[in-house]
């Protein structure tokens, strides 16, 4: 991964340096000493979503004249919480129907349209959002439907202490708005896998 050259790398390790020292821990010895490179490093590709725009992913579609739903699921999902900066991770399934034209885009660009807005400091719900209103921007989806289930650290390994439990998000944009079509596309989001 190239690292964008707004990002400054070695501010980034001295903040991480000075949070070790803030916190009473020895930046110096073994075992951290490299840790706050490797800690900016890491940060520049988990946040890699802050320099990437979804016009970028959704920037090519095919004339395949389809004019039902298609539906990508079980997509993983790895985020970062914005108020704590602890990760969150689950699945997202994404659904939309096609612009009037019939014209649909690849399925990995579904993928990375997720990952676009998950590799950032986000909350679930504008995550949900997001995804859901760039489909309908870029695509012309005539309909979107959008859930995201994670569990966040934030609420497993502090706090509240409560691992396990799973948050749901869902945005839902356009002809899925509609009882019938909703409940066709989370009938099939729900479905068990045939492997």
């Amino acid at each position: 991964m190239s690292i964008p050259p707004t990002v400054d790398l070695e501010r980034a390790a001295a903040a991480v340096r000075e949070l070790l020292l803030a916190l009473g821990e020895d930046p110096d010895r073994e075992g951290l000493r490299d840790t706050p490179g490797r800690v900016a490093r890491a940060y520049a590709e988990t946040f890699a979503g802050l320099w990437q725009e979804p016009a970028d992913v959704l920037n090519r579609t095919f004339d395949v004249d389809h004019s039902e739903l298609v539906i990508v699921r079980d997509i993983e999902v790895y985020s970062t919480c914005e108020h704590h900066l602890v990760p969150f991770h689950g699945v997202a399934h994404v659904g939309y129907i096609p612009a009037e034209d019939g014209r649909v885009t690849g399925l990995s660009k579904i993928a990375r349209l997720v990952d676009v807005f998950a590799k950032r400091p986000q909350v679930q719900e504008r995550l949900t959002t997001q995804i859901a209103d760039s489909l309908v921007e870029h695509l012309r989806a005539q309909g979107v439907i959008v859930v995201v289930e994670c569990e966040h650290l934030c609420m497993s390994m502090r706090g509240v202490h409560k691992p396990g439990a799973t948050t749901i998000t869902s945005a839902v944009r356009g002809q899925l708005r509609h009882a019938a079509t909703r409940a066709e596309a989370m009938s099939l989001i729900q479905a068990q896998p045939r492997r």
